[in-house]
């Protein structure tokens, strides 16, 4: 099948009825603001779009049109960033330069020369994402001198896409990979990000505040990271779409490191179709691939998008009734959309627990040696440790480095039990889904992404039993969340897995799912639940 083009794909996708939510067009700006005051320039309003509900293809054909400029949507973005992130936390620092690549953009976008879906887009980046002309910290004050000498390479895709780089975002601290007990969303440089939903709860980690960010409409789009759970975690907590693709479809080269053998970054927004152009460009695909064969289509809205697709719930109630409930209904609303829903239990969770720590532990020690023999700062994991032990403003939440101390006394790579261990932990975790999609027939495996958020306490650290992450974790294999339900104001979402590389299927499936049950609501801000809130 020939591929369409860019601007083909724009027009399907804005025809269809797959985008989240509609434009705050002309006639709703004018009907809603008739008796008040005239906008203000710069302001959503102003804009014409709801910059919680619009999607990329809306606001590409609002450039392509003229109505729009990526300098007026990248400065509402910056205004809503001053104006609300002080109650969350989300962004580190915003980029200087962004208006001048806005600016870039419509000049672009005037001349009919876009580079595609995400020109003039403005995209937060989790702050372990290499940036030569901002810092890069992984949250650590021990990487915040100097920048690193190149972009990540997904940086640079961003940029040859003509996306605006909006600014960095906030992150659980060397992507929550230093402390037994550690408080998600917390780093030494940017302190505590705060669930946008309610703001005495956590934003679970390690992609923090992207997530977060994203949910409280302060970019488009934003980049998170994950190793086991630190995209899709976060994105289900504060009720937005993230996608870990397969392992290897996103370049791993620039991102400070865990494990090379489960690292990926990958796309977090408020909708499937923003999460799966955003993957195009950073996978160096055509992004009107997107929309091609076994892909993301505008018939994916379609009432019949899920009729005779097969499932597979995963029910995990050690998360607790109130998100089993959750799941009753999605697998509910799922059934009467024409999908055929049956329980499984992937086999071999509990050996992938026992095996999956010490590997990461021995991976860890050599590639944060390596990354760190780039930067000015610590070379190497023990002069790292010293660092923490000498700076007590890294220990002011959690004192703990125990991650750290173990990863320096774990087996090297090279060590045969280690390499026995990686290999039967990779085969059981491919195993695990394979066996379940293929004895039941399935098209994907579903489970609840995340409990409801449980508040932030640096003292007693994180509440996160969270098993449903690991299978594709471990295997490579993609995984997207999409917002389900609440628990009493705070965010559900389910977590929707297939096979090797089947990254597009699952985001055209993810997008049906998102189209039924419509779960996603803007956050509240509310200060807290109270007594009878969930802990």
């Amino acid at each position: 099948m020939r591929k369409r083009s860019v601007a083909a794909l724009f027009a399907a996708l804005v025809a269809g009825s797959l985008c989240a939510g509609a434009p705050y067009g002309r006639a709703q700006a004018a009907e809603s603001g008739a008796d008040g005051p005239p906008p203000q320039a710069g302001s959503p309003a102003a804009l014409g779009v709801d910059l919680d509900t619009v999607t990329i293809p809306e606001l590409q054909a609002r450039m392509s049109d003229g109505s729009l400029t990526s300098a007026a949507l990248t400065a509402a973005y910056l205004a809503r960033i001053k104006a609300v992130d002080p109650k969350i936390n989300a962004v580190l620092r915003t980029d200087p330069t962004a208006l001048r690549q806005a600016a870039a953009s419509d000049v672009r976008h005037r001349r009919g020369a876009q580079r595609g879906p995400l020109d003039g887009i403005p995209v937060l980046l989790k702050d372990n994402v290499n940036t030569r002309d901002l810092p890069t910290t992984a949250g650590s004050l021990a990487l915040a001198g100097s920048p690193p000498e190149q972009d990540a390479v997904l940086v640079t895709r961003l940029r040859e896409a003509g996306a605006v780089i909006l600014g960095k975002t906030n992150l659980s601290e060397w992507a929550n990979f230093r402390a037994d007990k550690p408080t998600s969303g917390w780093s030494a440089v940017g302190r505590q990000t705060h669930n946008p939903y309610v703001l005495d709860r956590n934003p679970c980690g390690s992609s923090s505040g992207s997530a977060a960010g994203i949910a409280a409409s302060l970019a488009q789009v934003a980049v998170g990271s994950e190793t086991d759970g630190s995209i899709v975690c976060p994105s289900g907590m504060n009720g937005v779409v993230g996608l870990k693709p397969s392992l290897g479809v996103v370049s791993q080269s620039g991102i400070v490191p865990i494990s090379a053998e489960q690292d990926t970054a990958g796309p977090i927004a408020r909708n499937v179709i923003d999460t799966a152009l955003t993957l195009a460009v950073l996978s160096g695909r055509d992004a009107a691939r997107a929309g091609g064969p076994g892909g993301l289509s505008a018939g994916a809205a379609h009432p019949d998008a899920l009729r005779g697709k097969r499932i597979g719930l995963w029910r995990l109630p050690e998360l607790g009734p109130d998100v089993d409930a959750v799941m009753t209904r999605t697998a509910e609303e799922l059934r009467h959309a024409g999908a055929h829903v049956v329980e499984v239990t992937p086999p071999y969770q509990k050996r992938l627990a026992e095996l999956e720590f010490p590997a990461l532990l021995s991976e860890f020690h050599r590639d944060i040696d390596a990354y760190l023999a780039t930067r000015d700062g610590p070379r190497n994991l023990a002069e790292l440790i010293a660092f923490n032990r000498s700076h007590p403003a890294e220990r002011t939440c959690f004192a703990g480095q125990e991650l750290f101390e173990k990863a320096l006394a774990a087996p090297s790579t090279s060590d045969p039990k280690y390499r026995a261990r990686r290999a039967e932990l990779s085969d059981l975790a491919r195993r695990s889904i394979d066996e379940t999609m293929a004895a039941h027939r399935l098209d994907a495996i579903a489970a609840p992404t995340n409990p409801p958020a449980w508040t932030t306490d640096c003292a007693r650290g994180d509440d996160d039993v969270i098993p449903s992450s690991t299978p594709a974790a471990v295997s490579g294999y993609p995984s997207l969340s999409v917002p389900a339900g609440t628990v009493q104001q705070l965010p559900v979402g389910v977590l929707l897995m297939a096979g090797d590389r089947q990254d597009a299927r699952l985001l055209s499936l993810g997008a049906a799912v998102e189209h039924r049950l419509r779960a996603w609501r803007a956050p509240r801000f509310l200060p807290t639940l109270g007594a009878d809130g969930p802990r």
